[in-house]
């Protein structure tokens, strides 16, 4: 098979750039074009020293005429700029974002977590919210593929089994996530200047976090019943790495072995989510540079309750590598291509 043409818009930022690290080793991609607004005219070595011996394409601004000779489009943007070019898609081209452009499946929701008007509603149907362990099935039908949001992909993992096989009480959950400052793009120091990154834990979003939505609306999708959920998330200072600790209430006599037992069979022919033993003590230092998810099942001093701690790296199984693994399911490549 001949390879397939990618362009990546937003190819400098800390996903973009990880991104393109991820596509270089995976023997069915030729980067094609690397786009950006600021960072036009540079070479992406002058963000990372690691592609100064590389082939690579310069970074070019886009325009609709790149997407005759490319198959692939991802788009690792600021919000809203993906709903743009999936306006201007051709009939050969797939779209991976990594943005929350099509994760939510209504408009409306995105207009009141995003604060942006929706511009490609039509778009919203092509589109499929992948968590790659979970719709691997169904992404053929679907031109516009939409990656998960980094925390959420830390707390899906986990929960959605439990609450699908109604094994868990789901009127009051507690997550209690915490994210290396990568998580925040390259604007964090701006943002967070006052913040001491890289010596303080810093919670922020209390209750009203954008990701808030996404773990509402998949979580909803596998029970007829109204979840509710308590999500707090913190920046660490770190580079990279999500470690979430969910706390839950048990169902009637369901077991701490049970939900164990229950995950492994799950997830059992899914390479990158390990389910540890019982009360394995995990850290993000477990996963950092892969697309693993470890989970681990715990059990609390309370018979009937339970606690549950997830590790991802944000920049990859949160990002970067959950696109990759889609790509590697809609094509039917091996799914270790480009990821291990």
């Amino acid at each position: 098979m001949s390879k397939l043409n990618a362009l990546i818009a937003g190819s400098t930022g800390y996903i973009g750039i990880q991104l393109v690290k991820l596509l270089l080793k995976h023997p069915n991609i030729n980067i094609k074009y690397l786009c950006g607004n600021t960072s036009k005219g540079k070479s992406i070595s002058y963000y990372d020293k690691i592609f100064k011996k590389k082939k690579l394409p310069k970074i070019i601004k886009f325009s609709k005429n790149l997407l005759e000779d490319t198959n692939l489009v991802f788009t690792a943007l600021p919000n809203g700029q993906a709903q743009k070019i999936s306006n201007k898609l051709l009939k050969k081209n797939i779209l991976i974002d990594l943005s929350a452009d099509f994760r939510l499946r209504s408009a409306k929701e995105y207009l009141k977590w995003y604060k942006i008007k929706h511009s490609s509603k039509n778009n919203i149907k092509k589109s499929i919210y992948a968590l790659p362990e979970l719709s691997k099935k169904k992404l053929k039908n679907y031109k516009i593929i939409s990656c998960p949001g980094c925390y959420p992909t830390s707390v899906l993992l986990p929960l959605i089994p439990l609450v699908k096989n109604n094994l868990i009480q789901i009127n009051n959950i507690i997550i209690d996530s915490k994210s290396g400052y990568s998580g925040a793009g390259r604007g964090v120091h701006k943002k967070y200047a006052n913040k001491n990154l890289y010596e303080s834990l810093s919670a922020y979003g209390v209750s009203s976090h954008r990701h808030n939505s996404e773990i509402e609306q998949e979580l909803n999708s596998y029970t007829k019943k109204n979840i509710k959920f308590s999500f707090t998330p913190h920046l660490s200072p770190m580079f990279r790495g999500i470690l979430s600790t969910i706390y839950l209430d048990l169902n009637k006599n369901i077991s701490v072995k049970h939900i164990n037992s229950n995950l492994k069979k799950f997830y059992k022919k899914d390479l990158f989510v390990k389910i540890l033993p019982i009360n394995s003590h995990i850290s993000t230092n477990d996963v950092i540079n892969t697309n693993y998810c470890h989970i681990s099942v715990c059990k609390s001093k309370y018979k009937n309750k339970l606690i549950i701690l997830s590790a991802i790296d944000n920049l990859i199984k949160g990002g970067a590598g959950q696109a990759v693994q889609n790509l590697n399911y809609y094509f039917g490549f091996n799914v270790k291509k480009g990821l291990v």
